[in-house]
């Protein structure tokens, strides 16, 4: 069974001692145990909430990391960095990532095999923007990132990745995909894994939606029978409305 997945990007958001307060709030709060719930603060956060969340069911992840394992590439911060932490999770490939810091299929394909080097599970991410949407090249889209980056994984490289498909066209906007267009997006990444690896593989994949979820429409897109969960921006700086989404399951 895929797992259930609601994971918190603070994206450039809160100071530590906001951060931490943000944390315990969320380990007070109740949501079912079948969900994980997974946040992803600055990394100055990282070390000092981790203290706090050892020994609770929250996981953390870093919002990214270097394509390098070390050396001297000042400002950087590596897989093996993050690992020495017991940091268990990266998002890679974000579409801000992507836009404002042009980074490529190259660079992304490179920072996966640094994190799976070091057991760190990339939460990586996919999707179209607008214009690609409206010239219906969404699916062509979709597909050329998943061919030039994770679908060159071994299968069992693969057993370790989540998807987040954002539609890039819904971030930070307020828009947001309808259930059935967010569906027929992940159905389609399901059926491209099936193709490349097999059914098992894609049955066993949770795919997460990325797109101004929030506790509102959480319920009718965690409805749908290929959406696995949220990759939660906004909402997430919120504790009730972080926990109110994984309580939508």
């Amino acid at each position: 069974m895929r797992q259930k997945i609601v994971a918190g990007n603070w994206k450039m958001n809160t100071f530590v001692r906001e951060g931490l307060r943000l944390t315990e709030e969320l380990i007070k709060l109740k949501y079912p145990s079948g969900v994980k719930l997974i946040i992803a603060p600055p990394y100055t956060h990282l070390f000092p909430i981790q203290s706090i969340v050892e020994g609770t069911l929250i996981e953390l992840a870093a919002q990214n990391l270097a394509k390098e394992n070390q050396g001297a590439f000042t400002g950087e911060i590596s897989a093996d960095i993050l690992k020495d932490m017991g940091i268990k999770y990266s998002i890679i490939g974000h579409s801000e990532r992507r836009m404002y810091y042009g980074e490529n299929d190259a660079i992304l394909f490179s920072k996966v095999e640094q994190a799976l080097k070091n057991n760190l599970a990339p939460i990586f991410c996919i999707g179209e923007s607008l214009d690609e949407r409206e010239n219906n090249e969404h699916f062509k889209i979709i597909n050329h990132q998943l061919q030039n980056t994770i679908f060159k994984l071994s299968r069992d490289q693969f057993k370790q990745i989540i998807i987040a498909y954002e539609p890039v066209w819904a971030i930070g906007t307020g828009k947001t995909a309808s259930p059935e267009q967010a569906q027929e997006i992940h159905a389609y990444i399901r059926t491209q894994i099936a193709e490349q690896f097999d059914n098992q593989i894609a049955d066993g994949t949770s795919i997460l939606y990325g797109g101004s979820c929030k506790p509102s429409n959480a319920k009718e897109l965690f409805s749908m029978n290929d959406i696995d969960g949220g990759l939660i921006g906004g909402a997430a700086l919120n504790s009730e409305d972080f926990i109110a989404i994984a309580n939508s399951f």
